[in-house]
């Protein structure tokens, strides 16, 4: 009786490829213990450019079967894939791969993996909690309280505050659209999703309903943004899709600030007839001069609804699970498919 091949266990030669400053953020002393477990590691290698003279990195590169990545590493360009011959896998512990990872890496056949579906858990965090309060106007009901320091008629004052059978629309059906979903299906909350493949079925399986985005707009009481940035979604969000908006309704990104048309927002928000909670702009770092800092209806945070602090423990963690696996003999179980890495942020 013939049993099933048990698969070969191996540590991989890897090499770290991310800035100093993302290796110290991620890469507590845990992980690095965990990862010099599962890999053949030399911790004390960190690539940071792949072209650098360096006789040390040229060695390592050159035995590297998987380079383990972060914020940080650079393209791997021709060139880079030329110093590492023996280059099978890209484990990257952080979300997007865009940033380094060209189309010579595709066509060489390397495997890639990325830590995306683990960094999609505090956005999501961050964006149920800002719905779940902007329904109930903390924002506004805050400011009220400060002013008037004394017992405030919360019916006269609020009348339709509440999250029960509110609306709410998604845009963009993706990992963090998905956890979304997941995160919002204890409240009593309508939710409208528009993404462009998303199908029937799958927005039956996900308990929403698929919709038009200038529909979701216009019956939203709160917007969220989950889309990539693309040539298609810039300024989705600009002044007419804006106008469409009902009025006090609230307008979430934690998406790239590219999809909302920032002039079109302020003259929108200045007016008090938006809100909106923005942790991505255009650009990234408002000027200083910006009325976004100081309107009361808005709440602008620093890019900080993704892996902060802790959380980029949970990066490290997802990552070395996926090299463990491939150590294995085991497919990644978030590897990135290049036909649909263009749907992707």
């Amino acid at each position: 009786m013939s049993h099933p091949a048990t698969p070969r266990v191996t540590r991989p030669r890897t090499v770290l490829a991310m800035s100093g400053e993302t290796r110290a953020a991620i890469l507590a002393p845990e992980a690095l213990d965990r990862l010099a477990r599962v890999a053949d590691l030399d911790a004390r290698l960190l690539v940071t450019d792949f072209g650098a003279d360096d006789p040390a990195q040229r060695t390592g590169l050159h035995e590297a079967e998987v380079l383990f990545t972060g914020w940080g590493c650079p393209p791997l360009d021709p060139a880079a894939l030329t110093a590492m011959p023996r280059l099978r896998a890209v484990v990257h512990a952080a979300g997007s791969v865009k940033h380094h990872i060209t189309q010579d890496v595709w066509d060489r056949g390397i495997t890639v993996s990325t830590a995306a579906t683990a960094n999609a858990f505090p956005v999501a965090e961050y964006t149920v909690a800002a719905i779940l309060f902007a329904n109930k106007h903390i924002l506004e009901s805050a400011r009220v309280y400060r002013e008037a320091r004394s017992r405030v008629n919360l019916l006269e004052r609020f009348p339709g505050v509440g999250n029960y059978q509110r609306t709410v629309g998604i845009v963009g059906a993706s990992r963090i659209g998905r956890r979304v979903i997941e995160l919002l299906r204890p409240y009593d909350l309508r939710v409208l999703v528009h993404d462009p493949y998303l199908d029937e079925a799958d927005a039956r399986s996900l308990g929403v309903e698929r919709t038009e985005l200038d529909t979701l707009a216009a019956e939203s009481d709160v917007v969220t943004i989950h889309a990539p940035e693309l040539r298609g979604t810039y300024h989705l969000f600009d002044a007419p899709r804006l106008a469409l908006m009902r009025d006090g309704a609230t307008l979430v990104n934690t998406a790239r600030g590219s999809l909302v048309d920032t002039e079109a927002l302020v003259k929108e928000v200045a007016t008090g007839r938006l809100n909106a909670v923005l942790d991505h702009t255009e650009p990234e770092v408002l000027p200083a001069d910006s009325p976004l800092y100081d309107l009361p209806n808005v709440l602008l945070t620093p890019h900080i609804a993704g892996s902060q602090g802790g959380e980029l423990h949970r990066l490290a963690d997802a990552a070395v699970d996926e090299l463990e696996r491939y150590a294995h003999g085991l497919p990644f179980a978030h590897a990135v498919d290049p036909r649909t890495l263009h749907q992707q942020a």
